[in-house]
């Protein structure tokens, strides 16, 4: 028997007796009015203990409270001064709590910590599915007058998995089969003598495991995520194309060399609320107020940056790869001066000099390339070109070449003849970050790179240089070439620099590698020449011409077997760039999805099959159901809890 002057008891009656806010009286004829005093007898229970007690010197009742105790204001209708009235009362911060106490475990109380009638369940289901999402609790219970609501609020956030069980056998299959991790009651359709068993039943039953329950998961969990709801309910001709663009992905085989599936986590940050603010200038030195928090995500992202790839100092502002690159040129050279870089037609990327593109607009570009025999780069040829050329700037770096590239060597050849050394590592930045493709940052002035690709974030750039040269870079981005910075990007940024810092990352890294390798051999098999005989990365170049066709062709062909590469053009091709001799295919997406080597012998013979039977639609279509039934064992990253 608990008294009513235990001291938590005593707190929550003390509550009930300050609310005081609308009561009016039910009924024509009362003899009680507002302000006037009830003595009430109260009794009712703590985790199963009864407590009694009460006057109206200690705990008065003021006529006028609404009461959310159901009938209790009909109670007090007709009551005099000096009636009795007797009332249940239950403590919600304690029901259930000592038991599990007793038993060592840790509890955490989400409230309600008194009976407050302008008290909502929402709030008390957040707190809990809040912590349980962050990582602070292993699991929850709620608990409401049915568990209905409670319940309801539980399921609306994606990864919880709220069951209303009241009895022992529903508490264990929650578990068993559905992996509950948030246990819902009913207050008032449960005795509270009931509920120490139902929780320790559902706290000793672990998941099974069993194949037909965690598939049925993962279609739960699949189904719950709609990531563009919004765009749903207002404009449905841009969710259709959205909602298509999904089912491409999730049918096909993507082996596009510099696509990948960006997490769940980066593409909400992408879509955050940072997408609203202008913040021109940089962390703590804006042109526009209001920016604590897009300076902390900002100054999140540089230090990750630095740390993650072992840099002097960061800009995480460039929209893209191209941009990142301009902002080099410009911050290192006059229009006018010499670089030399890797041909377009050879491996290199736009943005090492094609005519077309405002590098070779600006700057006098000569191109190096592979040799003719290893289709490697011929480092002694390119020393010479420099002595030649006597550059300002050495760029090295790649779009499309599938070997080590040797930094030290390059470094080198620029010190010989004063040039600076910038390395655009877009491709291959996950593999550095990894350990697994020597680091240029060494060796470099200027770094710089897309954050997709393998490194799987966002689509945006990124450049790592020394700290000498950093006030040149930021006043290049900005006010250079650049305005606002697009804050929701840089927050991707942040969010993919702290996942490729994880060991899980890592090793996603190495089996991207391990597939590339796979792949190439397999391809071997299948009667394809390898560019280079093979690759040291994530990608690598087929020449299409042993099976008589070009690039064009067979990569339009594999599109309707739903496998995705891109023509390409391979060391001195004789095709022009819309046409190709060859294909450039990837690992890092597939990678994503969970494929290993196994899968690479069966995608290469896909590919083997349609590029064989080039203009059989009939191959294509019988593929593209294979493909479908196979790629549903491997989903597109989901969210993770």
């Amino acid at each position: 028997m608990v008294k009513a002057d235990d001291e938590a008891v005593k707190t929550a009656l003390e509550e009930l007796a300050g609310q005081a806010k609308s009561y009016e009286d039910r009924k024509k004829g009362s003899k009680a009015k507002d302000g006037d005093q009830v003595v009430i007898d109260f009794k009712g229970s703590v985790d199963g203990e009864l407590f009694e007690g009460g006057s109206a010197e200690d705990y008065p009742l003021v006529l006028g409270s609404k009461s959310f105790i159901p009938g209790f204001e009909d109670q007090l209708v007709g009551a005099k001064v000096g009636d009795e009235v007797s009332v249940s009362v239950s403590f919600p911060e304690n029901y259930g709590a000592a038991h599990l106490a007793g038993k060592g475990l840790p509890v955490h109380d989400f409230g309600p910590c008194c009976l407050d009638p302008h008290d909502d369940y929402p709030p008390f289901a957040a707190a809990v599915v809040q912590a349980l999402l962050r990582g602070e609790i292993d699991c929850g219970v709620l608990i409401c007058r049915t568990g209905v609501g409670m319940s309801m609020a539980a399921n609306r956030y994606r990864g919880v998995r709220a069951a209303l069980a009241e009895t022992v056998a529903r508490a264990r299959i929650s578990r068993e089969h559905n992996a509950a991790n948030i246990l819902v009651t009913g207050g008032d359709t449960m005795p509270a003598a009931d509920l120490p068993a139902v929780v320790d039943a559902w706290l000793g039953t672990p998941f099974s495991g069993a194949e037909r329950h965690a598939r049925r998961l993962r279609q739960v969990d699949v189904q719950s995520y709609d990531d563009i709801a919004a765009v749903r309910a207002v404009d449905p001709e841009t969710a259709a194309l959205l909602d298509g663009e999904r089912r491409r992905e999730e049918d096909g085989i993507e082996l596009i060399a510099s696509e990948n599936f960006a997490s769940p986590a980066v593409r909400a940050a992408a879509g955050s609320v940072m997408t609203n603010k202008y913040a021109e200038g940089y962390p703590h030195k804006r042109y526009y107020n209001g920016c604590e928090c897009v300076d902390g995500i900002e100054s999140l992202a540089i230090a990750r940056a630095c740390t993650l790839f072992q840099a002097e100092a960061a800009n995480v502002q460039p929209h893209s790869g191209s941009q990142a690159n301009m902002a080099a040129y410009f911050a290192l050279l006059e229009p006018g001066d010499k670089v030399l870089a890797m041909s377009l037609d050879h491996g290199g990327h736009l943005t090492h000099g094609l005519k077309a593109n405002f590098s070779g607009m600006l700057y006098q570009f000569t191109g190096y390339g592979v040799d003719p025999r290893t289709e490697t780069l011929d480092y002694d040829h390119i020393a010479g070109l420099a002595r030649e050329l006597r550059p300002r700037l050495l760029m090295a770096g790649a779009s499309a070449y599938p070997r080590t590239l040797d930094f030290p060597r390059l470094r080198q050849i620029a010190d010989e003849v004063g040039a600076y050394f910038v390395v655009d590592m877009a491709h291959i930045a996950g593999l550095v970050a990894a350990g697994l493709h020597p680091s240029p940052v060494p060796y470099a002035d200027v770094v710089t790179t897309t954050t997709h690709k393998t490194l799987r974030g966002p689509r945006a750039g990124l450049i790592l240089c020394r700290e000498a040269h950093l006030k040149k870079i930021n006043a290049a981005i900005f006010p250079g070439i650049q305005g606002g910075p697009l804050m929701h990007v840089i927050a991707a940024k942040a969010v993919c620099l702290h996942e490729a810092m994880t060991p899980a990352f890592r090793d996603y890294q190495r089996q991207i590698v391990r597939n590339a390798a796979t792949l190439a051999g397999e391809f071997e098999r299948q009667g394809f020449r390898v560019v280079s005989g093979g690759t040291d990365n994530h990608l690598m170049l087929l020449d299409m011409r042993p099976k008589h066709t070009t690039g064009k062709a067979a990569a339009e062909a594999l599109d309707k077997a739903g496998i995705t590469v891109n023509k390409n053009l391979i060391p001195f091709d004789p095709e022009k760039p819309t046409v190709t001799s060859g294909l450039r295919v990837g690992t890092p997406a597939v990678t994503t999805r969970g494929m290993r080597e196994p899968d690479m012998a069966r995608i290469a013979a896909w590919i083997g099959r349609v590029v064989d039977h080039i203009d059989d639609a009939a191959v294509a279509a019988a593929v593209r159901e294979d493909v479908r039934a196979f790629v549903r064992h491997f989903p597109l990253p989901q969210p993770q809890f």
